[in-house]
């Protein structure tokens, strides 16, 4: 049996908008189409969320009546498992990824107006949701957040056949799919409409800007309430309040498109110096290569290579999280683009907590997210990355390091609802 189809209601208003929005990973860490949900039902619109239902996702998006998850089943553990040569479990993972989408998508959400879909993941997402789109009479929007084939190329190499073929296919569906198309950068647009995409549908930019959950330090009790509960500062909060410690905050995915390592060299390469002031770097996040990270570290702590350096990672809700950043003395991003044309939404996060960063800047839209020396500073090795720190750490580099506050608390007044309105909001018809 078909899916039902949708009917266009006459005449519309904002509460006929319905939106479905697709991620193919787990929904409370995709924060950019958690935004798009509450965005939607913001303006009176129906939001239907389609991804992982596994880490908590945005507290808001729970409470919100306009707003419901429609969770996919996770592939069975016996996929993930390495015993498994990928030949075999990778088509048998995509098999399972169809099945459900098509499920949830098709018959278990209802008809919407518009698809939203986040690419990458583009295999089988792209495909379906096009499928879909015109069995259920919706308007496809494809949410280019980079390239699913350079990611693969990343681990692939990118001469692997798997490679051309998912960049073929990305191409196609890119051209063959959706109403119009959403870039996170200026850069990226422009790469989606020459060769080899050759995009000829509507390219919208929508950058990403921060969540009202993520706001400046309003006070200095505010600060040392918080690091004075958070466990990993507990016993070092009066230190970090009077500056005798600095502390720094990362989040990761632990994927390979993070070198963790460059900061573990980096701060291996800071501690050599006796006058260095202490640090405490905190890393946030999941992903596969924690493990792996965290006896590097360890290895390294045995050694006696991290003096006055203590690193600990840590899982903490939305709300914890946030806090973390605004009572940081520094964040630092580690994401080296794939494309070269996506930017680290974690940076947005950290501007919009009106905390300065030290980023990875060796890709082309870098400069669109991160000004030198006005919110940020920029890296491309482990020796820049520990000469920034020793400068900015420094007794004398406390003027700097405030100037680049300033900077980034400026940056954090662009939020994402008025980016989002202004971009998205008449195109999906919530906004008159």
């Amino acid at each position: 049996m078909l899916p039902s189809r949708y009917v266009k209601h006459s005449p519309a208003s904002n509460e006929s908008v319905s939106v479905q929005v697709l991620v193919l990973g787990d929904i409370g860490r995709s924060p950019r189409m958690q935004y798009h949900a509450l965005s939607v039902a913001r303006h009176g619109g129906r939001a239907n969320i389609i991804g992982y239902h596994e880490s908590a996702p945005h507290p808001d998006l729970l409470t919100n009546p306009r707003i419901k998850i429609y969770p996919l089943a996770p592939p069975p553990g016996v996929l993930k498992s390495r015993s498994i040569p990928f030949l075999i479990s990778g088509p048998l993972k995509v098999l399972w990824q169809v099945w459900t989408l098509i499920r949830v998508l098709g018959y278990q959400a209802p008809p919407a107006r518009w698809l939203l879909v986040q690419n990458p993941p583009s295999i089988p997402t792209l495909a379906i949701a096009l499928v879909i789109s015109v069995l259920r009479n919706t308007h496809l929007i494809i949410d280019w957040h980079n390239y699913g084939w350079s990611i693969l190329a990343g681990t692939k190499g990118p001469n692997h056949p798997f490679v051309e073929i998912s960049k073929a296919y990305e191409c196609a569906l890119g051209q063959a799919a959706p109403t119009a198309s959403i870039t996170v950068t200026n850069a990226m647009k422009r790469q989606l409409e020459r060769d080899p995409y050759y995009i000829k549908s509507p390219i919208l930019v929508l950058h990403d800007r921060p969540a009202a959950l993520f706001q400046p330090l309003k006070s200095l009790p505010d600060r040392r309430d918080f690091l004075e509960k958070l466990p990993e500062t507990r016993d070092l909060a009066s230190n970090i309040m009077s500056e005798q410690t600095r502390l720094i905050v990362s989040s990761t995915s632990w994927t390979p498109d993070e070198d963790f390592s460059l900061l573990l060299r980096a701060l291996v390469a800071y501690a050599k110096e006796d006058s260095a002031c202490p640090i405490i770097a905190i890393i946030t996040g999941k992903g596969p290569q924690k493990a792996m990270y965290e006896e590097q570290i360890q290895d390294l702590q045995r050694a006696g290579k991290l003096p006055n350096i203590r690193i600990l990672t840590a899982w903490l809700s939305m709300e914890d999280y946030a806090a973390l950043l605004r009572c940081a003395d520094l964040g630092i991003c580690l994401h080296m683009s794939s494309s070269g044309v996506d930017l680290p939404m974690k940076v947005v996060d950290m501007f919009g907590s009106g905390l300065p960063v030290a980023a990875y800047s060796g890709y082309e839209s870098f400069d669109e997210l991160v000004k030198e020396g006005v919110n940020g500073c920029g890296f491309e090795t482990a020796d820049e990355l520990s000469t920034t720190l020793r400068r900015l750490f420094d007794g004398d580099g406390s003027g700097e390091l405030q100037t680049l506050r300033e900077g980034a608390k400026k940056e954090s007044s662009l939020r994402w609802d008025e980016e989002w309105d202004r971009v998205l909001g008449r195109v999906l018809g919530v906004i008159d």
